[in-house]
């Protein structure tokens, strides 16, 4: 019987194909993708489907935002949906290690990024030790990226008397920092901005510690790669459009309208500072990276014996990243 997650994604995806089918002019091949991500990293989805990047190769891609990860991860083993843009996770490790055939064909963020936001009152890592992060969810991307960040700083959270609290998207646990009912949490630099102009400590910039990671990458089943190639292919054509659109700094107006839009910002200012970081975090060549997975493996795979015998390069497949090389591409 599928929980109400599942029916809840199963119905807004019929919904989302219906109004798709009603409206498209012409006859393209249908193909959806979630995440369980909330930030400035999804901007090259958000500007591939508002600039019509997709459409131009013969694709009506819809982008989905799940709840969390695990969502995402039943809908693409089910078959409800084709692709997941998303991190090396507890989420993805555990489905892979329960049996679907997942493979990251892209790498579009390839080490960890955002900032460890915390109260006024914690001034270093150290500070954390006894108080509470909040995370999206157990083993999820932010639970995930501060684990590793942690690690970093010599910390355990077991060790250390730190308890996560699971509360939501970015959105949410920006709201729970500010309010104090948390002492700390990861976040984009969309909403760290407010934060810090507030006073609020950032503990550290992600993106600037040397961890191997494979963050924001394109997510499908073998399955579906094997069957259909051709749509694969196409969506990372898609992509890589998209990522030359965005770092193009006569296009900035637009990347912000679809920054705001996305994330349902009020103004442009708070899309600013997301905007300011993607030059610096999306790849060039969004080759999957093997060591980042494999990173994950050593961390989740202490406590979980199905994780650690994953092989990382199992999980990676770069035929279609190869062939864009070699066209020029990029």
């Amino acid at each position: 019987m599928k929980s109400k997650s599942a029916l809840y994604l199963s119905l807004n995806l019929f919904l989302l194909v219906t109004v798709s089918a009603t409206h498209g002019a012409q006859a393209l091949t249908k193909v959806i993708m979630t995440t369980g991500s909330f930030s400035e990293r999804e901007a090259a989805m958000y500007v591939a489907q508002d600039q019509g990047m997709f459409r131009r190769y013969g694709l009506d891609l819809t982008f989905v935002h799940v709840r969390s990860g695990p969502i995402g991860m039943a809908a693409i083993a089910s078959g409800e949906t084709q692709l997941h843009s998303g991190s090396a996770t507890g989420a993805v490790l555990g489905a892979a290690a329960e049996g679907t055939d997942l493979v990251f064909v892209a790498g579009i963020i390839n080490k960890l990024i955002g900032n460890i936001m915390a109260s006024p009152k914690i001034k270093t890592p150290a500070d954390l030790k006894g108080k509470v992060i909040a995370v999206t969810s157990a083993s999820g991307g932010s639970w995930m990226f501060t684990t590793l960040a942690l690690e970093y700083w010599g910390l355990d959270a077991k060790r250390d008397g730190i308890t996560f609290r699971i509360l939501g998207d970015e959105s949410v646990r920006s709201q729970a920092l500010l309010n104090e009912t948390v002492a700390a949490t990861h976040l984009g630099y969309t909403f760290s901005a407010p934060l810090i102009q507030r006073n609020f400590t950032n503990l550290g910039d992600l993106a600037k510690l040397p961890i191997p990671f494979q963050s924001t990458g394109i997510l499908t089943t073998k399955r579906f790669m094997n069957v259909s190639p051709e749509i694969v292919e196409t969506v990372l054509r898609g992509l890589v459009d998209s990522l030359a659109f965005v770092a193009q700094p006569e296009n900035k107006p637009a990347v912000l309208k679809s920054l705001m839009k996305g994330l349902r910002l009020k103004n442009v200012e708070q899309a600013l500072e997301g905007y300011d970081t993607l030059a610096n975090i999306y790849e060039r060549k969004i080759y999957p990276r093997a060591d980042g997975v494999r990173n994950v493996i050593r961390l989740l795979g202490q406590t979980n014996e199905k994780i650690r015998k994953l092989k990382a390069e199992d999980l990676v497949d770069d035929r279609f990243v190869r062939k864009l090389e070699k066209e020029g591409r990029f």
